[in-house]
């Protein structure tokens, strides 16, 4: 077999040992988290390829660096003893923490996916002072992580999740439309409290991480189906793509903003400074709006109102699935993904919205006649871009456990 060459006329490297070994130790995490733990060591060699040996030894590794576990040793199916790995409980956590239009939050996972300490606080934060509301998150942030750290456990890293365009490598929320927010350095805003804790934070969009927490049913073990359109439904309407239970975002890390396709350009004016964007249909406040409620009412409270049939709600919830009908459809025209993934406020209103959303498909989308889309709730969760910021740290060490294992 020969070499390849790339197009520049050079050859690649040679592996080296490390990196044999990183890989190694990377293939093992996967498939552990990824089966949600139980294999034995033999279970490992044999989905991996590796030898027994190599298992065993790099097993080892990653037992003293308190990423997996054994638990009692149980009889295999050829009779002979079998001790099942596990990823560790309370040795690594991952830390998420958002702002979003109504409150902010916070949620500390580890290895298992154990929720170690998580905050959630009421406010109001459309045309907010980042100066004022990020120092605030950022205590916030600092009480939960000395919360996770008494508990003996180490935090191998942060997300902060933002509803709106996000520069992740420089730290920037570039623009948030709801919270008012343009061109804000938000890691420093977070305050010294936090900064003392010298953890790494990055920036995320608020929808990529609640998609994301929407694919894994713990760190590294992902849904059955874990390729969709995730819609979030806010006060604004957020997206993401998520392929093989990744966040594909795009060349800046911007795909997906579906709560601003215009569904009528000469619709009612949005904060981005467009006319008719979808989440001035199928945002939380528009429904609420057109359905008479008070802003402050919740998605169970739209929900209780539908159930006793009134007549107005359920123009409402109607006329959010048309808008929602018309945006995903356009959406899945140009994506081409099976799965719809409706989450946040949006989850509970499914039964009712999936008419309208199934009538424009019907009449939208090229390839109705050929697939059907599934259209589906995201499991419940108070502060699921949270979860998914924490899910997001952790993948650092299921992806990249070398980092994490002292070298041999």
């Amino acid at each position: 077999m020969t070499t390849p060459v790339r197009s520049g006329g050079t050859q690649p490297a040679a592996a080296r040992q490390s990196s044999l070994r990183g890989h190694n130790l990377s293939v093992i995490t996967r498939t552990v988290f990824g089966e949600g733990g139980g294999l034995s060591r033999a279970e490992v060699a044999a989905l991996t390829s590796l030898t027994r040996a190599t298992v065993s030894r790099l097993t080892q590794e990653l037992i003293d660096a308190r990423i997996l576990t054994e638990r009692e040793t149980q009889v295999g199916r050829p009779g002979r003893p079998a001790t099942p790995l596990f990823p560790a409980e309370r040795t690594m956590a991952g830390v998420g923490i958002e702002v979003n239009i109504d409150y902010m939050a916070g949620r500390a996972l580890d290895l298992a996916g154990r929720t170690l300490a998580e905050f959630k606080e009421p406010g109001d934060f459309a045309a907010s002072e980042p100066a004022v509301v990020l120092p605030a998150l950022g205590d916030l942030a600092a009480a939960m992580v000395e919360e996770v750290r008494a508990t003996g456990a180490r935090i191998v890293g942060a997300h902060l999740a933002i509803p709106g365009l996000v520069d992740a490598d420089a730290g920037t929320v570039l623009l948030a439309p709801n919270l008012g927010w343009d061109r804000v350095d938000a890691i420093p805003l977070l305050g010294p409290r936090l900064a003392a804790h010298g953890l790494s934070v990055r920036v995320s969009n608020d929808a990529k991480l609640q998609a994301l927490a929407a694919a894994l049913r713990a760190p590294g073990r992902l849904v059955p189906d874990p390729t969709f359109l995730y819609v979030s439904g806010d006060i604004g309407i957020g997206s993401a793509i998520i392929v093989d239970g990744a966040i594909e975002g795009g060349q800046h890390g911007w795909a997906g903003e579906l709560g601003h396709v215009s569904i009528e350009p000469s619709g009612p004016p949005c904060h981005c400074g467009s006319f008719g964007c979808l989440e001035r249909y199928a945002g939380k406040h528009a429904v609420l709006d057109a359905a008479l409620l008070p802003l402050d009412s919740t998605a169970g409270d739209v929900q209780r109102r539908l159930e006793a049939g009134d007549e107005r709600t359920h123009r409402a919830v109607a006329r959010a699935g048309w808008a929602l009908g018309i945006g995903i459809a356009d959406a899945l025209n140009l994506i081409d993904i099976p799965k719809v993934v409706l989450g946040t406020g949006l989850a509970p209103l499914v039964p009712w919205l999936l008419p309208a959303i199934r009538h424009e498909f019907a009449t939208r989308l090229l390839a109705a006649r050929f697939i059907e889309i599934g259209v589906e709730g995201a499991p419940p969760d108070p502060a699921p871009a949270s979860t998914g910021g924490a899910l997001l740290a952790l993948d650092a060490v299921i992806s990249h456990p070398a980092s994490w294992v002292p070298a041999s």
